[in-house]
């Protein structure tokens, strides 16, 4: 367990303090296709329905998604992605007290989103796909989450796994940074994720969660995203086969409280209400160090 470090991260007119507690960061999947929920949510009255209880389960931020990128998804065009989001974005307009993240690797979903009522981007591809999204993020002055995907969703669990996961983490996000600071993204609105199951093994997914603390020697706040992935139903798993989405609460649960003790400043969760109580013990925990 390492001393987490405090940050003020600028969301709008506000600064969020991070360090303090952990923040939830709710999942919304707007997809036909989505490994965790199915499509659940596809329809916008459905989609708004859920965003408003994730907010009331009590999610810092919601994180909203019209792309699939699960493994070996296949991409869609922007119209379609804006086809998806919009609607949910103006549906919520004035509608929910906390920020909404719009999880998108092109910069034109990511400029309409925001003018839509988003206040960040969380880009999976750590501003490889299409970098100007930097460019959007600094023109809005909003904050960028830069996640490190090794390929793509097409290829990510198909190509070699790097024989070092930290130094390849910690190489990749070096680079995004430094596209994000080139198109005039201020320090302080930037955010690392270790893109835990993007072209990582099961044991890497691991070894990234216990080594965290080298990933804060980077110098920003740390995202961590466990919830539901495969590398937990494998663990859990007892017949051979991967235990479904839903029946991996307990694994994510555990990978909260192990990402926390390490220094992550934000959770994405889909069971927002059961991981803010895994959040509010393990605070309580940091606090006691």
């Amino acid at each position: 367990m390492i001393p987490r470090k405090p940050y003020r991260l600028k969301v709008g007119k506000r600064t969020v303090v991070l360090g303090e507690r952990t923040l939830l960061m709710g999942v919304l999947n707007v997809t036909p296709d989505s490994f965790s929920d199915g499509g659940k949510f596809f329809r916008t009255a459905d989609a708004v329905n859920a965003a408003l209880a994730i907010e009331r389960a009590g999610a810092d931020i919601l994180d909203i998604g019209a792309e699939s990128t699960r493994p070996g998804s296949e991409g869609i065009s922007a119209a379609e992605e804006l086809a998806r989001l919009l609607p949910v974005l103006r549906a919520l307009h004035g509608r929910l007290k906390i920020s909404i993240s719009v999880d998108t690797q092109k910069s034109s979903v990511a400029e309409m989103a925001l003018r839509a009522g988003a206040a960040m981007v969380n880009d999976i591809s750590g501003l490889r796909n299409d970098p100007r999204i930097a460019n959007v993020a600094a023109d809005f002055a909003a904050p960028l989450i830069l996640m490190h995907m090794r390929g793509t969703p097409q290829t990510m669990q198909k190509l070699p796994f790097s024989k070092d996961a930290i130094a390849d983490v910690v190489r990749g996000l070096r680079e995004s940074i430094e596209t994000a600071r080139r198109a005039g993204v201020q320090k302080s609105r930037i955010v690392l994720d270790p893109g835990i199951g993007f072209g990582k093994n099961f044991g890497q997914n691991y070894e990234l969660l216990a080594r965290l603390p080298e990933l804060a020697k980077l110098g920003y706040p740390l995202l961590v995203g466990t919830s539901r992935k495969r590398f937990l139903g494998a663990t859990l798993s007892q017949t051979g086969k991967p235990l479904p989405p839903q029946e991996r609460i307990w694994g994510t649960a555990a990978t909260v409280a192990a990402s926390i003790l390490n220094g992550a400043h934000i959770v994405r969760v889909h069971d927002v209400a059961e991981m803010a109580q895994v959040a509010r013990v393990t605070d309580a925990v940091v606090a006691a160090q």
